[in-house]
């Protein structure tokens, strides 16, 4: 890119951050192929190491994507779902890519009920796939909300799958509804998503949610168990304390 002429040096600096844009898209897409097209084990190698910045902007991240979904006054999660909640995950920019091969594959921080508040967030991966002729990709935020002492014990297992390991249901939308009253007794997650502006329940029937416990542990400084962060045994850390508090308040303003 530098041999090529006539390239100012802002040129050449805007081209350099897209192309890093793109390798940060690509990579955990191609993981994610692997993952599920030969089996790969090593799914984390594949990906750059994260730094604690990094993960500090994906933690601040998910506090965006929660400000903005629970400021709307009619296409928010209903309050009878927060009130129940016993954990609340967010993947900002969950990202999508097709070429022959559908992949999906997101990272994302949680935060569960514990009897004293709620608990500092641990880092999560998804990912799943469709097979088919298609092409193109998307990016959306999602949202996975435990509804049930089920739905919090499945976030403590190492890896499970969505819709087979756990029992999910695309959560209703708007802050009243009572629609879809069945998730009460048969879900023990509820999922949403957010794509370009709309906000709605989603399937997500074989997604695969695992723990990232390489980023927690970068996060921490050290090693700590999802079942002691997620059980309130662990400070929420300074830099987490905001997205924490967001969860905090939607959950007593339902409660209200």
């Amino acid at each position: 890119m530098a041999g090529i002429p006539g390239l100012s040096p802002r040129e050449r600096m805007r081209r350099g951050n897209e192309e890093k844009r793109v390798k940060r898209l690509f990579s955990p897409i191609l993981c994610a192929f692997l993952s599920l097209t030969l089996g790969c084990a090593a799914q984390g190698s594949a990906l750059a190491a994260s730094t604690h910045q990094d993960l500090q902007e994906r933690i601040d991240a998910a506090k965006l994507v929660l400000d903005e979904i629970m400021g709307v006054s009619d296409g928010a999660i209903p309050r009878g779902i927060m009130q129940q909640a016993t954990c609340v995950g967010v993947v900002p920019s969950l990202k999508k890519g097709a070429f022959l091969v559908g992949v999906q594959y997101g990272q994302g921080v949680v935060t569960c009920r514990t009897g004293h508040g709620w608990s500092a967030p641990v880092f999560i991966r998804m990912a799943g796939g469709s097979f088919g002729f298609q092409a193109g990709g998307q990016a959306t935020d999602l949202i996975l909300v435990a509804v049930n002492d089920r739905g919090f014990q499945d976030l403590l297992k190492s890896k499970f799958k969505i819709g087979g390991d756990a029992s999910a249901a695309a959560g209703p939308v708007g802050r009243d509804s009572q629609a879809a009253t069945d998730w009460k007794m048969t879900a023990e997650l509820l999922t949403y998503s957010r794509s370009k502006g709309l906000f709605a329940g989603i399937d997500l029937d074989g997604t695969s949610v695992s723990q990232n416990t390489e980023d927690t542990e970068v996060y921490y400084g050290q090693a700590f168990g999802f079942p002691s962060i997620l059980k309130g045994d662990v400070a929420v850390p300074e830099g987490a304390k905001p997205f924490v508090m967001t969860v905090v308040k939607a959950f007593l303003a339902a409660r209200k």
